[in-house]
């Protein structure tokens, strides 16, 4: 497979899931260089899947532009693709099948998706379990047929909405690692979403701390680790200690802010309360009721 790889732009983005809801996210704006790997954390609610989706051209964003290379994304391409928590095979396919199955779609030829499909399998250590049925894989390995299926399309863009979630520690861990060296080595660009610190150090280069109601980012962390990212590094600790502080201060300080508002709309309440009781108080002096 090319190396390839995109630049990112998304400037003023807000959305709204209908015209007089709260904002999701209200003006976020970042950028991102061929082959950058960019981990967005945040609790749930802060935006960050609908983010992802806009991103990916599955979802419209109320105001705001996100841009690829010089394209305005508008709809979804095999340019930028996704994977989501379930890995969404078609269980009476073989693995290959599965695999192949946008390649067809797009009518490509025969030989090309047959070679394709076995590059794209050996990348994902599945190569042996071409011909076997999806409903006889684990969990883990359904997930590795699923960016099996996502990397054939020879994507410049790998989406990624917590795909690791419903794995074991084990097998998360493997693909974790192995999804970033496969990236790395081909120069495509991620944007994984996690809840998960250990998961942004362990994948990312740049950690985007997202918090808040409507949601922001609060920090752009740079994670620079050489080499393979193991989690018992030293190193890899280090940086996951030094990101849990930012995410547990964008917190706080959503918190604060939260906790202030509220504080100011009881006081506006109050003294709406005490205006009114003012106003009928004299209204009834100005009239002549008598007051119990």
């Amino acid at each position: 497979m090319a190396k390839r790889g995109v630049h990112i732009k998304i400037q003023g983005l807000t959305h709204r899931y209908s015209a007089r809801g709260a904002p999701t996210f209200d003006q976020v704006a970042l950028e991102a260089q061929p082959g950058d790997a960019l981990a967005i954390i945040g609790r749930s609610g802060c935006g960050k899947s609908t983010l992802l989706h806009i991103v990916a051209g599955l979802l419209n964003a109320t105001d705001g532009t996100v841009h690829i290379d010089d394209t305005l994304v508008k709809d979804p391409s095999p340019r930028w693709v996704m994977m989501f928590q379930a890995p969404h095979l078609f269980p009476w396919m073989q693995v290959s099948q599965n695999v192949g199955i946008g390649l067809h779609f797009a009518h490509r030829p025969k030989e090309e998706i047959r070679s394709r499909v076995a590059e794209s399998l050996r990348l994902v250590d599945l190569q042996d379990f071409a011909h076997a049925n999806v409903q006889d894989l684990s969990g883990g390995q359904q997930q590795r047929v699923a960016l099996a299926r996502s990397l054939v399309m020879e994507p410049e863009l790998l989406l990624l909405d917590e795909p690791f979630s419903a794995l074991d520690a084990f097998t998360r861990a493997a693909l974790q690692r192995d999804v970033r060296s496969i990236a790395k080595r081909l120069s495509i660009n991620i944007v994984i979403v996690t809840h998960d610190i250990d998961e942004a150090v362990l994948m990312g280069d740049r950690a985007l701390i997202m918090a808040g109601k409507p949601g922001r980012i609060f920090h752009d962390i740079p994670i620079n680790l050489s080499g393979p990212r193991e989690r018992q590094d030293p190193a890899v600790q280090e940086a996951r200690a030094s990101l849990m502080r930012y995410f547990e201060e964008a917190t706080k300080s959503q918190e604060d802010a939260s906790e202030t508002e509220e504080e100011t709309d009881d006081d506006t309440e109050a003294q709406r309360g005490s205006s009114s009781n003012h106003e009928a108080i004299s209204a009834a002096d100005t009239f002549g009721i008598t007051r119990a």
